[in-house]
């Protein structure tokens, strides 16, 4: 893993509570699925059952990453937090 993605993800974390208003719902669980594939790799466990809505929406976003890498998964977080960011001025 290249130390500059690492710290431009560490940064982008950082950045991402900066916002001045809260993110969409799509917009967050594309954030939560590419942290989680870049920092624990593909999805594990059991699917949340039908009445963990939150947990469900979480585990599919997830999911639909499944094989990408963690090097991908870091820079697809950083453009989501850069253009949630260019957004948001």
């Amino acid at each position: 893993m290249a130390e500059d993605l690492k710290s431009r993800f560490e940064q982008a974390q950082k950045d991402v509570e900066t916002l001045s208003s809260r993110p969409k719902n799509d917009d967050l669980l594309a954030l939560y699925a590419h942290y989680k594939q870049a920092t624990a790799g593909d999805v594990e466990g059991k699917r949340p059952g039908m009445t963990d809505f939150k947990g469900r929406a979480k585990y599919d976003a997830w999911t639909k990453l499944e094989g990408m890498d963690a090097d991908t998964a870091m820079q697809a977080y950083i453009d989501k937090v850069n253009s949630l960011l260019d957004a948001d001025s």
